[in-house]
């Protein structure tokens, strides 16, 4: 049972992870901004829980089968800074606790998170795989968003070289394109990749929220080792195409957003408003007229995670990872706890006729809303120019 502050935080949750940091914006009127916290209903993991085991494949890349994703080490949803020290803290428990597999990307920050991820990651650079992204249209200077995207090869080749120089290594494990330009062809891109690679500079290379026949390409140039798109228990959008293009070619598939930008934890309620700047204010699933029909789907995940003696968001990357074995889901967090937590899903298991009922009750609700918002999702889906 909840124990509620008026501000609807719970208090368990409260004092468990300090939530209320320097800088957070709480609504008044029994309303909440989304902070970190560990799920609603969650029991604490102990130390043999929070250990991830698996080990999968994308492609012929071998990681944890859970990464670690750095986004928001530079900067939380909710606009507040972290602690660099505390994400330094976390990405060496997260690789203490079985942790190889670590994703960034340029326009984090845009820089600072490959420059956090670098610092972190030193004493054991080795034995870990680390992602990076790039795409945007970044000032290599500066650091400044420029207007659109470049993967002109020229540019992409010179942000290589910063991301080396940022990540403290002198190799990248597997580097995406963030988003498909549209004005360059793809097979330029990947014969790119396949010349770094030859260099040494990249390993492996994939492709961020592309559209079908550009993966296609691609993959006619030099294997794609990863896909990465948003896939949640509540977006479930690559499930019709994009999936089985990666089961057709061998591509591995890793979902960013596993948890739904912290939805599936269950620490989100039909009275929850986001502080200015949180882009989940902007996203039309999470508005106040569509919050209380998408709850259901929270109810559905909690009640599985009481079946299970789960968590929330243990239940939804575990059933991620149950799709697929060469799905890798790479959960965002600037807390140590929910890093734990998230590691406990390794050890949850879905039998078959499990995962057949626990569709079959998903198939029951249906969510209402955008995953982003439109100036944001028209960049997904893209086709590459044409080779001419």
């Amino acid at each position: 049972m909840k124990n509620k502050t008026n501000t609807g935080l719970n208090r368990r949750d409260l004092l468990k992870s300090g939530l209320l940091l320097a800088g957070a914006a709480l609504l008044p009127t029994a309303c909440q901004t989304a902070t970190g916290a560990i799920g609603a209903n969650s029991s604490s993991s102990n130390q043999q829980d929070t250990k991830v085991n698996g080990r999968r494949k994308l492609g012929k890349l071998e990681v944890s089968s859970l990464g670690l994703g750095v986004q928001n080490m530079s900067r939380k949803y909710t606009t507040e800074v972290p602690y660099r020290p505390e994400m330094h803290n976390i990405i060496r428990t997260a690789f203490d606790r079985g942790v190889t597999f670590y994703d960034a990307a340029e326009a984090y920050g845009p820089h600072e998170v490959e420059r956090i991820l670098g610092e972190g990651v030193a004493p054991f650079r080795n034995k870990v795989v680390i992602c990076s992204k790039f795409g945007w249209n970044i000032d290599q200077n500066t650091g400044q968003r420029l207007p659109g995207l470049n993967s002109r090869p020229e540019h992409v080749r010179t942000v290589v070289e910063g991301m080396l120089k940022r990540l403290r290594t002198d190799r990248i494990d597997l580097l995406y394109q963030h988003r498909v330009d549209p004005a360059v062809p793809i097979e330029d891109f990947a014969g790119l990749m396949k010349d770094l690679m030859n260099e040494g500079k990249v390993l492996h290379y994939g492709l961020s929220e592309p559209g079908l026949q550009t993966v296609r390409r691609a993959h006619a140039v030099h294997p794609v080792t990863a896909i990465q798109n948003e896939y949640s228990l509540i977006w479930r959008g690559p499930e019709k195409e994009i999936i089985p293009l990666c089961e057709e070619l061998g591509i591995g598939f890793v979902p960013w957003s596993p948890l739904g930008v912290q939805f599936l934890t269950g620490w989100i309620d039909a009275n929850t408003r986001f502080a200015p700047g949180d882009i989940r204010g902007a996203e039309s699933r999470f508005s106040p007229e569509n919050l209380p029909n998408n709850l259901k789907l929270v109810d559905l995940v909690k009640k599985w995670g009481t079946q299970k003696g789960a968590t929330p968001a243990q239940i939804s990357l575990a059933w991620l990872m149950a799709q697929k074995p060469w799905i890798v889901p790479i959960p965002g967090t600037t807390q140590m706890a929910h890093m734990l937590e998230n590691n406990g899903a390794d050890s949850v298991r879905f039998t078959a006729d499990e995962v057949r009922q626990f569709n079959t009750e998903l198939a029951q609700v249906e969510i209402k809303g955008e995953r982003l918002p439109q100036m944001v999702l028209q960049f997904s889906g893209v086709e590459a120019a044409p080779k001419k």
